[in-house]
This record gives structure tokens, C-alpha cells and sequence, in this order.
């Protein structure tokens, strides 16, 4: 395993092997941009390790090819606060559209009349934590 770990595509294609990357900037890496025009989609939720760089990096890259980026805005941090939002402010003025992941569950979803994944989004977004708030 390599300083950046392993990218794996769980959601996207989860038979696929993880990618071993050393970059800070996926799209800096040869493999994962070939896996993501693969799918032909043009629309890319992003979470990260941290927001200003593996998140910034990548969706800005992203979005210059043409792309639409979703960061999820608490499914990754930052260094600090302060670098959070810079990072997010920073892909927003780029024209990345944030998300927070109960909305982006619930936008994926879109209609409780589409019952074959209902149960997946509830058990989702019904956390434990949710559930106690």
C-alpha cells in the first residue's frame, strides 16, 4: 500500500480491484481518470481525507474537464475548520455544488415510491445517531 492508499469504486463497479496511487490528486493518476471515463458518467460525488487537498485537487481537475463535482461536504475534513472551508469555498468558486450526505442520500432516492431501494436508504440515513437527535 502506498502513502495514499487504496481508491476503491465499491459503488460504482464493486467487482473492480482498489487502486494502489501515491498521489495526493487522484486525477493526477493515470489509472483512476481511465476508470472514471470508463463509466461514461459525468456527474462525480466526491468525499475525501482532506477537503483542501485530495478533495480540492481532484474536483478541480474535475470540473476543467468538464465535469459536475458533488463534494460531501461532512464526509470529509479538513486540516483545520478554516481549511475545510477554504478547500470547499475554493471548489464552489470553480462551480462544484456541495452536498451534505443525507441530502445526496435522499437526492439518489428521489421518491419513496421507488421501493427497491427504500430499505437501503432508510438503513442509511436512520442511524443510530440520527435516530437519537
Amino acid at each position: 500500500m502506498t502513502c495514499s492508499g487504496q481508491t476503491r469504486r465499491r459503488w460504482v463497479a464493486p467487482e473492480d480491484k482498489p487502486l494502489d496511487r501515491t498521489t495526493v490528486n487522484s486525477w493526477e493518476d493515470i489509472e483512476f481518470v481511465q476508470a472514471v471515463h470508463a463509466t461514461g458518467r459525468r456527474k462525480l460525488i466526491i468525499c475525501a481525507l482532506w477537503t483542501e487537498i485530495c478533495m480540492a485537487f481532484t474536483a478541480l481537475d474535475a470540473l476543467r474537464e468538464g465535469y459536475e463535482v458533488y463534494p460531501v461536504v461532512d464526509a470529509i475534513g479538513g486540516t483545520s475548520p478554516e481549511a475545510h472551508r477554504a478547500g470547499l469555498d475554493r471548489v464552489m468558486q470553480a462551480g462544484g455544488q456541495p452536498v451534505s450526505w443525507v441530502s445526496l442520500a435522499c437526492e439518489l432516492q428521489r421518491d419513496w415510491a421507488r421501493e427497491d431501494t427504500v430499505e437501503a436508504v432508510i438503513e442509511i440515513v436512520l442511524t443510530d445517531r440520527l435516530r437519537k437527535e
